[in-house]
């Protein structure tokens, strides 16, 4: 019955309805087919064609013969990184902050939005953060009621952390009660992703040392592609996401059992 109802529902969307749809469906399965679309919306391959036109044209989905699919995520600069949506980033941290409990040992990979992260964590609760990053480390330095150490190894300057053999040594002789580890991208499918082959090593390292895993992820990278799977998404407790992330992704993994955490709206 809900099923009939969706697919009365889908044919009954108007075209920006029905773009949005679309999107999920790309972001759930990863690719849409033109005619495939246009039998479950009842409307022609034509009008499919032109939403799928729209929805590339603002970087939503990279077109192919037949259809289309998600578009592949690049990796900015670290330096461009840091100035890249701070607002929306420290929504993310401030909700991904009140996961953290009194007395808990954090581990907190690199990246900016972890670095919103640590300066959102709460005061007063004798956290004990070990982290890869020495912004981060140097950013909670000042914080009195904080135990702070650090991940040593080669620092990569387009990450901002410490990774390679010597820091995933490192983080295999730890163990965390939660971890943070940075997404380039995140999938209900296939679990979470990096750029790099060491980062992604390094990452899962963090994971497996940790009783649980808090995913960050921003609207660009949720259902979007990289290179290395760092770990299938049954290992990931938590997800936190913008106010702005769509209810069909939303629900896509909260289906696999993650426990999706939506931030506040930003102005």
């Amino acid at each position: 019955m809900a099923k009939s109802a969706a697919a009365s529902d889908d044919r009954n969307a108007l075209p920006q309805e029905r773009q949005q749809r679309i999107l999920a469906r790309l972001r759930n399965e990863g690719r849409v087919v033109a005619v495939e679309l246009a039998e479950a919306f009842a409307v022609s391959e034509d009008s499919i064609r032109r939403d799928l036109r729209e929805l590339a044209a603002q970087g939503l989905c990279k077109r192919v013969y037949g259809g289309a699919l998600l578009p592949a995520v690049t990796l900015a600069s670290l330096k461009q990184r840091r100035t890249e949506h701070p607002l929306r980033k420290q929504a993310l941290a401030r909700q991904a902050a009140s996961l953290v409990k009194a007395g808990q040992t954090l581990l907190i990979d690199a990246g900016t939005t972890n670095l919103a992260i640590a300066a959102a964590l709460p005061a007063g609760a004798g956290l004990c953060v070990i982290t890869n990053a020495p912004q981060i480390a140097q950013l909670l330095l000042d914080r009195e009621d904080f135990d702070v150490q650090m991940i040593g190894g080669r620092i990569n300057p387009s990450i901002g952390g410490a990774i390679g053999a010597q820091a995933v040594e490192q983080v295999r002789r730890l163990r965390a009660d939660l971890c943070f580890p940075g997404a380039c991208a995140i999938d209900a499918a296939h679990g979470l992703w990096g750029f790099d082959s060491e980062e992604a090593l390094f990452k899962r390292a963090m994971i497996e040392a940790s009783d649980e895993t808090v995913v960050v992820a921003t609207d660009d990278k949720l259902a979007a592609v990289a290179t290395y799977q760092v770990v299938e998404l049954a290992r990931v407790q938590h997800l936190v996401v913008e106010h702005s992330a769509d209810r069909a992704t939303r629900a896509a993994f909260s289906t696999h059992g993650v426990m999706v955490h939506r931030a506040e709206a930003v102005a």
